[in-house]
């Protein structure tokens, strides 16, 4: 079994690092510390989203154009940095970029108490989610590199298990304290979440991440051939962050599993998108007077997915087919299914196919982490990552405006109609032709190499 290379067998944070690998993932303590970090700074992400949206709404009655540039302002610099900063990920010490962003993240949080209008409070935000855009390759990548190829599935399920427990639990609690006390409260408990999760790194900001460290984590000896492949060219002269950063690009081109991934993903994201943040205006219109349906329909499908995760977590692994085309087929037949409801259908329908979307979106996002973490190299982790939240950036930013157009043309019901059907149907292809879209080819790193 291959051992860490280390004299002392102690860790740069003071504590003693094992001989051995960790056997099961709650065992490796690096992840842990990472995983109950990121629980944290996810929970509080979610938690002061409504308030914001109280205080903008409510408070300073701002007009509705200003209030619908919030999430394209969150979404711009994912879009602008989203590549450069999986770059960055991959060239300087990932748990340094976490702290830093979470320490600014506390900053601009704080700052956001202190807007006196929207037009401070749309800079902030966007200076916000510029953090998150540069802290997410880093995440990724470091995972990738503690985490041993046998849990990347599990690793993948419970990040997965709490992202979307936060956004049921973080605006639900959200408006919980909103009620008895502030929207500035959500705020504050936010920037409290990001502080105690930069605590819970600070450990870690001296962590090694040599490659005998990483192979040691992961539990598996790595080849002569493989080791020669994840190495730089030039040992003497490192490559410049151009260089790197269109290598990253090169190596997506030359990977027919993560080319393929991202242009199905991007494909599926554009329909779900497209008819996201328009679940009120199809209530309204069939069930009008009904407010409480979004929420029977958030809630069941939070829970769907919730369920799906606890669900993947005992599994060792999924096939990428049935994973992402299952995902959007039971999402496809969810968003379907609501578009040919009536005012007479009963809240037992709804919450039914709240619960296909619920389990579809759960089922895709483990298994979309999971491919681009297995497939990736630890040296390409970061690049990956960040271009494919570029490219989910520029999706979020249009799908919704294509959407609006959809449903004024055509109406809300025969939108969500056309929208699931096609969301459907995608799911078809990516489960029958899953040997084409992820058959195994040649090594991308390879191709580099030569």
């Amino acid at each position: 079994m291959t051992t860490i290379s280390n004299p002392s067998n102690e860790s740069l944070d003071g504590s003693t690092v094992p001989k051995t690998p960790p056997t099961t993932l709650k065992s490796n303590a690096t992840f842990m510390r990472m995983f109950v970090a990121y629980a944290l700074a996810t929970f509080g992400d979610w938690f002061d989203t409504l308030a914001i949206q109280v205080m903008v709404a409510y408070r300073w009655g701002v007009d509705p154009f200003i209030i619908a540039l919030i999430p394209v302002c969150m979404a711009v610099p994912g879009i602008l940095l989203g590549s450069l900063a999986g770059t960055l990920a991959d060239r300087v010490q990932k748990v340094r970029i976490m702290l830093l962003c979470d320490a600014i993240t506390v900053v601009l949080t704080i700052a956001i108490l202190f807007a006196p209008s929207a037009l401070w409070l749309l800079p902030l935000l966007a200076l916000r989610a510029t953090m998150g855009v540069l802290h997410v390759p880093a995440q990724q990548a470091l995972t990738r590199q503690v985490v041993a190829e046998e849990h990347l599935f599990q690793a993948s399920a419970m990040n997965g298990f709490v992202a979307q427990c936060s956004k049921v639990a973080g605006p639900l609690l959200g408006a919980v304290i909103l009620t008895l006390f502030s929207p500035q409260v959500c705020i504050v408990v936010n920037a409290v979440t990001r502080l105690i999760s930069g605590a819970i790194l600070w450990p870690l900001r001296q962590l090694s991440e040599d490659d005998k460290l990483s192979s040691a984590l992961r539990g598996n000896a790595q080849t002569k051939e493989t080791k020669a492949q994840h190495e730089p060219r030039n040992e003497t002269q490192p490559e410049s962050f151009r260089a790197q950063w269109q290598e990253g690009w090169r190596f997506i081109r030359d990977s027919r599993k993560i080319m393929s991934t991202l242009v199905f993903g991007c494909m599926g994201l554009m329909a779900i998108l497209m008819i996201d943040y328009q679940f009120t205006t199809l209530f309204r219109e069939i069930k009008p007077g009904h407010e409480a349906m979004v929420g029977w329909l958030g809630s069941s499908a939070g829970a769907g997915a919730v369920a799906i995760i606890l669900l993947l977590n005992r599994l060792p692994r999924i096939g990428y087919g049935w994973g992402l085309g299952g995902g959007y087929l039971l999402i496809g037949a969810g968003i379907a299914a609501l578009g040919w409801i009536g005012s007479e259908t009963a809240l037992f329908w709804i919450v039914v196919w709240g619960l296909f979307i619920g389990v579809g979106n759960g089922l895709f996002m483990v298994t979309l982490n999971y491919l681009l973490q297995k497939e990736t190299p630890p040296a390409f982790t970061g690049r990956v990552f960040g271009i494919q939240n570029s490219l989910s950036s520029v999706v979020l930013v249009v799908a919704p405006l294509v959407g609006g157009i959809l449903i004024r043309s055509a109406g809300a019901s025969p939108a969500f109609q056309y929208i699931g059907i096609a969301t459907f149907m995608i799911g078809i292809i990516g489960i029958v032709l899953q040997r084409v879209l992820w058959a195994e080819g040649k090594s991308p790193v390879a191709t580099l190499q030569e």
